[in-house]
């Protein structure tokens, strides 16, 4: 029943999310119940946040689960149990972990041990191979736990790899094309086969071309699944086409808690001492801890607050705070017994709702504190100089001092990446400059990363035509002040490039019209019709399309290849919740990102 009130959020949209995560949940309690009897779980510490959005702690210990222990190196206690469960995705260095583990618990326990292994989302013969390799594959019960997405929010999933654009970008590994294209596949065996589909970039190209023969290696004669779905659209979006909307700093609430704190599985880690209350018994134990929060579309205020620019959220929490104030007065005018018993009822969810604007308030002055510095104001009106292609053509003598300062290199690569892709590419003496600045302040040990950049088109010379400066009047990618108080769901004055394609899409209900637009982007195009039982009629088909309605939407599912941001979520969001939208927008992404956790994928290991 609690697991039911945890999850009972994702069920809000046409698209039933719940659907997806009772799916995996099941599927991975099936496996742990051939594991009768006290367990111990040890798992890839990247699983452990996308797992517990499929089967929180507690379902874990109904089952049996009597402790759970990351994969990291180090050293474990005797555990005395009878199975020893590993899950972990099928890497290498993952191997030798648990091969470590193996061979030193073997000579720690004095009981019999059953050692498995779960391979997320499956398993790999090179993995297997490496395990017999280090002697002990035959100790091992080897099974796949097929979960290709996880459930973020009713409108949310992602497939959580961890470094897929780099795989594939930088190193040539083709392995999260495959692992996205299996996504898709899931999702049209729960959902129904998807009519249309549209996409654009390399990567959508060749996730379409694995689906397709997928779809003909497995069932020989087609897609497999329910011929009516209740998704339209697909579209599929390289992150490669748009390299500014990560870059840009995100400026909704939901963006900047990810900008400063980041969220992980929905959880967001602040500062313990932040949250440190006058009616606390212990103030400095508080103090000292980290406080998690869980944040998702199951509470209401944050329902309320994610989408807004930040700059109105302090009169939207003051706004709730007269609310909530008015509701809890409310009981001095309650007169009848009905009344007070009414009020009662009402008490324990007004007294969370009075927790949730505390919570809420102090996050929000926690940003504040870091909105309000010089540094940030200062790299914000440099971020809009870029955006409005205003003095991208020279060396920024902001990214100069950044440099002087030897400011975090994180930070002025990622201004470096947004003017490179607003300037659609730099001049040869201004991108020479900048290298040859960061090798002499940072160390040349940072040149593999300069050259990373340059690999995956993140840093370039300019060539040809300005792109960006196209694309940006064509699409109205940017918005001054006073547009901004006319349409209230801007949350910046940056619209994501690929929130502009994915409104054209739901608007045109497909690319016309934007023919030479889309030249201006790199990689193919998309445009596919998927076969359905020509008998079958389908709700909200491509064949019924000119019935749309406000009152009967369609559901369009945007999947982005390499990763997307909050800031873009957000802006579909608001798109779909406009009075005058005949559409529903759902997000699948391989990867939440921000330009931060973007950039650090590529830079170079020491």
């Amino acid at each position: 029943m609690k697991e039911a009130k945890i999850c009972s959020h994702l069920s809000g949209g046409k698209l039933n999310v719940s659907l997806l995560q009772e799916t995996m949940r099941k599927d991975f309690l099936n496996l742990l119940q051939q594991c009768e009897g006290p367990k111990v779980i040890i798992w890839d510490e990247w699983l452990a946040g996308p797992v517990g959005l499929v089967a929180q702690h507690s379902l874990l210990m109904e089952h049996e689960v009597a402790e759970i222990f990351t994969l990291p190196p180090g050293s474990l206690p005797t555990i005395s149990v009878k199975h020893i469960i590993f899950i972990a995705r099928p890497k290498l260095t993952l191997m030798d972990l648990v091969a470590d583990y193996i061979n030193s618990l073997r000579t720690k326990q004095s009981t019999p041990v059953e050692f498995h292994l779960f391979f997320v989302p499956r398993r790999s013969e090179l993995c297997e191979k490496h395990l017999k390799n280090r002697g002990v594959f035959s100790n091992l019960q080897i099974q796949e736990f097929k979960c290709d997405i996880f459930p973020v929010d009713s409108d949310l999933m992602s497939l959580e790899l961890q470094n897929d654009f780099r795989e594939n970008y930088l190193e040539g590994d083709p392995t999260s094309l495959y692992n996205a294209a299996r996504a898709l596949r899931t999702i049209q065996q729960l959902y129904g086969i998807i009519p249309r589909v549209l996409g654009k970039g390399t990567a959508a190209k060749q996730v379409w071309m694995l689906l397709c023969r997928l779809n003909k290696e497995e069932q020989g004669i087609g897609p497999k699944g329910s011929p009516t779905s209740c998704i339209d659209q697909l579209l599929i979006l390289d992150r490669a086409i748009d390299f500014t909307s990560v870059m840009a700093t995100q400026l909704n609430y939901e963006g900047l808690i990810d900008e400063i704190y980041g969220i992980k599985s929905s959880t967001a880690t602040f500062p313990g001492e932040k949250f440190v209350s006058a009616d606390d018994a212990t103030p400095e134990v508080t103090a000292r801890e980290k406080k998690r929060i869980m944040l998702n579309s199951g509470e209401e205020l944050y329902t309320e607050l994610r989408d807004c620019s930040f700059t109105g959220v302090g009169t939207a929490l003051s706004k709730k705070a007269r609310v909530i104030k008015m509701q809890l007065n409310e009981r001095h005018n309650d007169k009848t017994v009905q009344e007070i018993k009414q009020f009662v009822s009402r008490l324990p969810q007004l007294l969370a709702n009075k927790q949730s604007l505390a919570t809420h308030t102090t996050i929000a002055e926690c940003i504040k504190e870091v909105t309000d510095t010089f540094k940030f104001q200062d790299t914000i009106n440099c971020e809009d100089d870029f955006l409005n292609c205003l003095d991208h053509e020279k060396v920024c003598t902001y990214i100069e001092d950044l440099i002087s300062m030897k400011a975090p290199l994180i930070k002025v690569l990622r201004l470096i990446c947004l003017q490179c892709a607003t300037g659609s590419g730099l001049k040869p003496k201004v991108l020479e400059y900048y290298k040859r600045e960061i090798v002499q302040v940072y160390g040349l040990k940072h040149w593999l990363t300069l050259c990373n950049l340059e690999k995956c088109g993140l840093l370039k010379q300019q060539s040809g035509a300005r792109q960006y400066a196209v694309l940006r009047k064509a699409l109205h990618l940017t918005a001054d002040e006073s547009e901004l108080e006319d349409n209230c769901y801007l949350q910046s004055k940056y619209t994501p490039l690929t929130v502009r394609l994915a409104e054209h899409i739901a608007k045109n209900k497909g690319w016309t019209g934007l023919t030479d637009v889309l030249g201006s982007l790199p990689g193919p195009l998309v445009d596919e019709l998927q076969t359905l039982q020509p008998r079958m009629v389908r709700r909200n088909s491509i064949s019924s399309e000119n019935s749309s309605s406000i009152d009967n939407p369609r559901v369009i599912l945007v999947f982005f290849v390499g990763g997307c941001t909050f800031h873009e979520v957000s802006a579909l969001r608001t798109i779909s919740q406009q009075e005058d939208s005949n559409v529903e927008f759902f997000v699948l992404t391989t990867k939440l990102i921000n330009g931060n956790t973007f950039i650090e994928a590529l830079v170079e290991a020491k």
